[in-house]
Formats: C-alpha cells, structure tokens, sequence
C-alpha cells in the first residue's frame, strides 16, 4: 500500500545508533529513537536501548555514549524492534541521511517473523537529500551542522538516537516550511521525496511546477 499521497508532516522520523557502518558486515543497531508526528506536531515518541549479543568497540562507546554495561542491562535487538514494528506501522518513514537508517531497519526487521513486520512499507524521505536541494548555500549537510545553520533549538546531545530524532524533525518541518513559502502550501511525502531525488540544477523548475499544482 503507497502512503505517498499522504502529507509531509504526518511521518516517523527516526534514527539508529549502530556498532558500525553496514548490517551485511554484521554490524547491528544499538539505540533506536523516533518522533512520531501528526500534522506537524509530535504525538508519540520512542527511544530504547538494545543489546545486540556483543561486545561494542571503544570507539563507539565513545562516539555515542553508549557503554557495554547499558547494553547488557537493554532489552534484545529482536525485542525492541517488535515493538517498533508496530510503532511505525502504516507510516511513512523520514531519516537524515535515510539509506544508512533504512539499511539497519531493514536488516533488523528481517530478523523478526512476516506477521511482527507486517505494516512496514519501506518508504523513507531522507532530510539530508533535501537540505542539498533546499538550501545550496549551507557550507555542510551534516545535520549538527544543520541545526547550527538554521539556528533549531536543541539540548547539545548529538549522536543519541531520540536526540537526534528530535532535531531531523525540527529541521524537516522547516523544509516543509520553505516549501510553503515557495506557494507549495502542504507538500506530499511523495513530493518530499521527489525533491530530494531532483538534480540541483532542476530543483527551481520542478519547484515552480509544484506550486503551479497546489
């Protein structure tokens, strides 16, 4: 079932803190943490601590603020993602920096049975790819870098998955914001997504033909 039709501001954003870079290398997620939003305000949140079955470098320890003890004591990989099954169920999905997160939500969720996944669409918009397109001029699309550039508030914590979560949602609101202001007045996820799948050099054209059909 495509859920595209239905408006940018009724999404999941959500991000993964993970052992490293690429579950087909057996790396596996350790915090996930997701912002569920209605018409552009935050209904529901979810943050959870997961134990992937083994020991996690020192580098990501430091990096993330994630120790070996909190994992030991976190729920199993399995168990949590079952949970976020059905939080995300029926929603469309939005990540910075999408295919790293849909990478590991995949990998994940293919570890749990058909009828615990059932719902899941697949469908992801990434902020990273529209920030390139949306704001040009910003020197970084790294999302710290983001909010420093858009000036969003935040509490300081990067690299934790609902902080992290958080903030991609103040910064895709704001897209869907700029959007708005350029007479697209309540932007499809499909047309999200589109966005960030234009060529730079075309995104003034297929702007301009949006806000002729809004």
């Amino acid at each position: 079932m495509s859920l595209n039709h239905l408006s940018a501001r009724s999404v999941v954003v959500l991000d993964f803190e993970t052992t490293g870079l690429s579950p087909n290398q057996g790396d596996r997620a350790i915090e996930i943490g997701a912002v569920k939003l209605v018409d552009g305000e935050v209904v529901d949140r979810f943050q959870a601590l997961m134990n992937p079955g083994f020991r996690v470098s020192s580098f990501i320890e430091s990096y993330t603020g994630i120790t070996n003890k909190m994992l030991v004591e976190a729920a199993s990989c399995e168990q949590v993602m079952a949970e976020f099954a059905a939080f995300i169920r029926g929603c469309n999905l939005v990540a910075h920096n999408a295919s790293f997160d849909q990478r590991f939500l995949d990998g994940e969720l293919a570890r749990l049975s058909p009828a615990e996944r059932a719902g899941y669409t697949g469908q992801f918009a990434c902020s990273l790819l529209v920030s390139r397109r949306l704001s040009q001029e910003a020197s970084s699309h790294k999302l710290g870098d983001l909010v420093r550039y858009h000036g969003i508030a935040n509490d300081g914590v990067f690299h934790r998955a609902l902080a992290d979560a958080e903030v991609t949602a103040s910064l895709w609101l704001l897209q869907v914001e700029i959007l708005a202001a350029k007479g697209i007045a309540n932007p499809s996820f499909e047309q999200m997504v589109k966005v960030g799948k234009t060529p730079k050099g075309k995104i003034n054209e297929l702007l301009t033909k949006l806000a002729r059909a809004s």
